[in-house]
């Protein structure tokens, strides 16, 4: 008996399953969505960073002022009225650290204009610390604290008997002598002197004199009259009320001492004013590129 014949028809081939382009126009899409707001979150990450640490080193300022406010004047400062110029640098670095923390918050709308507001006061503290380590000699003369205009106010006789008067009130000399009784030449030759010490309570070491006690040296049979001496060797008497306060090595001393103080505070201030605005700086071009960038 012959098979009937199959009539069933074979099944139509698979086809793949053809691609939607909306569906890849989305899922591309949803990558850059992805990928932008990645970007906007690391910038952000960034002016965070640069935010706080701009907050955190700006807060050495207000210690300044604290250091300058509270602190006890090196002796006699007050014939210099260098206090008042301790109040005025202390309200500026104040007004400094208003507008560098105030501009933190300005620049997230107007970020140009808060690198101009930041930038003003910070080249001005830039340029007072420059002032205050002479680093322009022939007008420093007439800017207050600076190493020029001090040699200028010591040279003034008037005003260096008021000095010697009031160095010698303070008791320089005599606590050098009380702190020092007991040393030997030797021991006393070690000891560490301030610049006002070792300028207004000893005679120069060029002068050769011998050690008895802090303040009373002997000299040597040298005549006062010979040219090759010190002058302040002549000038050096055993009296306490005189001593050295009249040698060219005391009125150093004294100059040397103030400039050690006040170059201090203009390193201060310079490093502060640069690292300041390199920081504000990099935040400005942060914020540049979170605005147009992302």
């Amino acid at each position: 008996m012959a098979e009937e014949p199959n009539n069933t028809p074979p099944p139509p081939p698979e086809t793949e399953p053809t691609p939607d382009p909306e569906n890849n126009t989305q899922t591309k899409q949803d990558k850059g969505s992805k990928k932008n707001m990645f970007k906007d979150l690391k910038v952000k990450h960034v002016t965070g960073i640069l935010s706080l640490v701009s907050f955190v080193f700006s807060l050495p300022i207000l210690a300044s002022v604290t250091w300058l406010l509270y602190m006890k004047s090196y002796d006699c400062e007050w014939l210099f009225k260098l206090p008042r110029l301790q109040i005025g640098i202390s309200v500026g670095l104040i007004l400094v650290f208003l507008v560098c923390n105030g501009a933190l918050f300005l620049r997230a709308r107007w970020p140009m204009v808060a690198i101009i507001v930041v930038t003003v006061p910070l080249t001005l503290m830039f340029t007072v610390g420059l002032a205050l380590l002479g680093s322009n000699s022939l007008e420093s003369r007439r800017v207050p604290a600076t190493p020029l205009w001090f040699k200028m106010k010591v040279d003034d006789d008037g005003l260096w008997n008021n000095l010697k008067g009031c160095i010698y009130d303070v008791h320089v000399c005599q606590d050098l002598a009380a702190s020092s009784m007991p040393l030997k030449p030797s021991d006393f030759n070690k000891k560490k002197l301030s610049y006002v010490e070792s300028g207004c309570c000893k005679p120069p070491e060029e002068c050769h004199m011998r050690y008895v006690n802090a303040t009373f040296w002997e000299k040597d049979d040298t005549p006062e009259t010979d040219p090759s001496v010190n002058a302040d060797c002549n000038a050096w008497k055993n009296d306490r009320d005189v001593l050295c306060y009249d040698c060219q090595s005391c009125k150093q001393g004294y100059v040397k001492a103030l400039k050690s103080k006040w170059s201090k505070l203009g390193v201060f201030l310079v490093s502060m004013a640069v690292f300041l605005i390199a920081c504000h700086m990099a935040l400005f071009l942060a914020t540049m590129w979170e605005i147009h960038c992302t």
